[in-house]
């Protein structure tokens, strides 16, 4: 967007009456009017293509129609336009108020106008941080027609003249007027033009504040509507920037609206009802509307959002406590081993056990074997040892280390998963070569297609698994979970048959063999996925997992 132009949004049949005091300041404003048949772009460029985005069901919404549409970043734009023009058209105010009132209530149109028409306007403003517009005192700017006596800034405490033939040599260059010094808000504090401009440069840029920028006064809320801020700042990167804040916080704010989370992507993901739900935008990357991650199925947003913060929080500490403790083998408290030496003593003051850290057998036998351990596999050994796979030992209830253990085997199992999709995209450079080379082997293009069908499902069913063992985590077990793992395990063997058939060479004489295994398999995974997803869906329907609180 050309940003020097403006961010003006006024509509014609109130323009008069929504600024008559800037109208006085600067009969040469060069705001510009957002024109809703032809949007600009805050933020962001127009679409090459001249497309309007994008309108689709998620993937696999069979059952209910979840309906959502991509907008580019001037739609964006003109559909803030569309929301402040729709309810002005009831509460007839000047535009940029209408838009802090928005704001305020989360761009909830319903909630807005319940307020407004509730008979106390005076607490709705106040709340608000504007000045209700239709009791403004028509305060004017402070020029030559209004006053004959220096007046300094309350910022800088320069003094300002009125006319040019008294401007001191010694004041800063004005990129401003000279016949125009002050200005402010309807709260009535005024300051120079040069504060204004420098003030407002440093919240939109320092502090990357847009909506709730305040007047520059000691106490005083009342907020900086969008015409004074344009019409005050000089520099294009600055109102650009401040575009962009808005623009961000409109979709921030509206629970219809979700930003695409891919990398350098400026989509918005637009939809009929917020719902934890598949949406896909037009640079290919699905997510969860409700929570913005990578699609989830078969875990649910809470449960997802709790397991990425136990593993931000919780998994180097994890992998570090399983590779440098142990737990004595007598009262299972965690020791770290701080020395050389096998032979270990327990600080436990009621255990004072002697044990190796090698074998964890008892230390008795070792004798002088100070730094080496020979005794693995003698039964007293292998049984200290399978003491500290099992929770209970001798009355004792390890609840830590198995927890840990826990946690580890399903943290692993993700994250090889997730490791494993990554190597799988990579397969798609690889298909492609494997695809040309069946051409050249007397196939035809349509025919060579299952072979990118099949990497499409491969990543599918990499991504179910990889969620399944979040699932798996907070699940308690029952015969409906067993049924579950079944299902998983299933999934996951046959995953693996057909990740390793796509990473076969192909020859002449195997094509027509390596054709069938490959479709067949994958056949089967988008059925058995399928049949995983309906049960764990089916269980949530009927209530039928049980959940344990991490």
């Amino acid at each position: 967007m050309d940003s020097d132009e403006g961010y003006n949004y006024e509509f014609d049949e109130e323009e008069e009456e929504c600024s008559e005091d800037s109208a006085e300041e600067d009969p040469e404003d060069d705001t510009l009017e957002v024109e809703l048949d032809d949007p600009v772009v805050a933020g962001g460029e127009r679409d090459e293509c001249g497309e309007t985005g994008g309108s689709g069901l998620g993937p696999g919404q069979d059952e209910e129609d979840y309906r959502f549409e991509v907008l580019t970043a001037e739609q964006i734009l003109q559909h803030m336009v569309e929301c402040i023009r729709e309810v002005n058209d009831v509460i007839q105010n000047p535009a940029t108020i209408t838009r802090i009132l928005l704001s305020h209530f989360n761009w909830d149109k319903e909630k807005l106008m319940e307020r407004y028409f509730d008979g106390n306007l005076d607490k709705l403003f106040s709340e608000c941080h504007v000045i209700n517009p239709s009791k403004k005192s028509r305060t004017r700017l402070m020029n030559t027609r209004s006053s004959a006596q220096d007046l300094p800034c309350q910022i800088c405490y320069l003094n300002y003249p009125n006319t040019v033939s008294t401007l001191s040599p010694s004041l800063p260059p004005s990129p401003y007027p000279q016949s125009l010094y002050f200005t402010g808000l309807e709260c009535g504090h005024k300051f120079c033009m040069q504060c204004w401009g420098d003030y407002l440069t440093t919240k939109i840029i320092e502090e990357g504040m847009g909506q709730t920028i305040s007047c520059p006064a000691h106490s005083c809320d009342i907020l900086v509507d969008d015409n004074t801020v344009m019409r005050l700042i000089t520099e294009s990167k600055v109102k650009l920037k401040y575009q962009h804040l808005i623009t961000n916080s409109f979709v921030e704010c509206n629970r219809l609206l979700k930003w695409c989370p891919a990398p350098d992507c400026h989509h918005v993901v637009k939809v009929q009802y917020p719902d934890a739900k598949p949406v896909r935008c037009t640079c290919g990357r699905q997510f969860c509307f409700n929570c913005g991650e990578n699609w989830h199925d078969p875990v649910k947003c809470k449960w997802l959002r709790k397991w990425i913060k136990k593993c931000d929080d919780d998994s180097e500490t994890s992998n570090w406590i399983a590779a440098n403790t142990r737990e004595c083998p007598k009262c299972h408290v965690t020791i770290e081993k701080d020395g050389g030496c096998n032979h270990m003593v327990c600080r436990n003051q009621s255990c004072k056990a002697e044990f190796c850290w090698v074998c964890l057998g008892p230390w008795e036998p070792h004798g002088s074997a100070w730094y080496n351990c020979n005794r693995y596999n003698e039964d007293d050994a292998k049984a200290a040892r399978d003491a500290q796979e099992v929770t209970v030992s001798h009355g004792v209830f390890s609840r830590s280390r198995a927890a840990l253990q826990r946690y580890l085997f399903y943290c692993n199992r993700y994250m090889n998963h997730m490791q494993s999709l990554r190597f799988e995209h990579k397969l798609y450079a690889g298909v492609k070569a494997k695809m040309e080379e069946m051409q050249h082997h007397n196939m035809s293009w349509i025919e060579v297609q299952f072979l990118k069908k099949a990497v499409d499902v491969l990543c599918q069913c990499r991504s179910t698994l990889m969620f399944t063992y979040v699932f798996a985590f907070y699940l308690k077990k029952n015969n409906q979970s067993i049924i579950f793992e079944n299902n998983q395990a299933d999934l996951e063997n046959a995953t693996e048959v057909l990740s390793g058939y796509l990473e076969r060479d192909i020859s002449q004489d195997s094509l027509q063999d390596i054709k069938q295994k490959v479709q067949d398999k994958y056949r089967y995974c988008e059925s058995r996925r399928r049949v995983l997803l309906q049960h764990v869906h089916e269980g949530y329907e009927k209530d039928l997992w049980e959940y344990i609180e991490d």
